[in-house]
């Protein structure tokens, strides 16, 4: 009951870093890219908001001053030259405030920034396989490893249903990541919300993105593609890590070839 108290209070608390029921905002952001898409979208839900208002005050002012018994006899208005640039030009400038930052974001989406680290994810039916290109394990070993749902049997307490996996993608916190992604039979999509990124993974193609994460936590995603009967098992668990923990996870526990 406590618990029921304090999501209603503090409904962030809720939302966490995966998709809650009846859930209207956006998953919390964990990276400055997916800050920036909740920034642009509150900006365009402004001017969405007065454009709105706006519209149904000139609807309902229409209607109730041209109404047939209140205005039998209508006037002809054939020409306005004022009007028709006024409902042209305000458009136009409102348009191009919502671009400039748009623009701006995704440039920086497809900016890679001397990345530290490069996981390379492969979509496979119906899992996901990593390989981190850049680290060797303490033995000298390649770091690749098949990354598949947990079936509801086997869920641990606390874990969740469909989106658990048995090996996590561990990425390091307040480094520059790269991501090439890659399919290895159809179509699929590299999805994660709280991250900001959702990638085609294309057969004979390489496809990248970037990630800085900016604090610790466990974050969820899906593939985001119709990619088969299987398409709703194969989730993408990203655990990050402080740097610290990330190299010792690379040298002595990370799952190899």
């Amino acid at each position: 009951m406590n618990l029921i108290f304090i999501g209603l209070i503090f409904p962030v608390i809720g939302l966490a870093d995966k998709a809650t029921p009846w859930q209207l905002s956006f998953q919390d952001p964990a990276t400055p890219i997916m800050q920036g898409i909740i920034d642009l979208h509150h900006d365009i839900f402004y001017f969405l908001t007065v454009i709105c208002i706006f519209v149904v005050w000139m609807l309902g002012r229409t209607l109730y001053l041209f109404f047939h018994t209140k205005n039998p006899i209508p006037e002809k208005i054939v020409h306005g030259t004022v009007i028709e640039v006024i409902w042209t030009a305000v458009p136009a400038l409102i348009l191009v405030f919502i671009a400039i930052p748009s623009f701006a974001l995704l440039y920086s989406m497809e900016e890679v920034v001397n990345p530290s680290v490069t996981i390379k994810a492969h979509g496979h039916q119906w899992y996901w396989s990593y390989e981190y290109s850049d680290f060797e394990n303490a033995s000298g070993e390649s770091i690749i490893f098949d990354s598949y749902m947990v079936s509801e049997d086997d869920l641990k307490p606390g874990e969740l249903r469909l989106l658990e996996v048995d090996n996590r993608v561990i990425a390091p916190t307040q480094s520059h990541i790269r991501v090439i992604i890659s399919s290895a039979d159809v179509l699929h999509s590299w999805a994660v919300p709280s991250l900001g990124i959702k990638c085609d993974a294309v057969p004979g193609r390489l496809n990248q993105g970037s990630l800085f994460i900016q604090r610790n936590g466990i974050f969820y995603g899906q593939c985001s593609e119709i990619c088969g009967v299987n398409h709703a098992f194969m989730p993408i668990c990203v655990e990050a890590v402080p740097s610290e923990d990330y190299i010792e996870w690379a040298l002595y526990e990370a799952p190899s070839e």
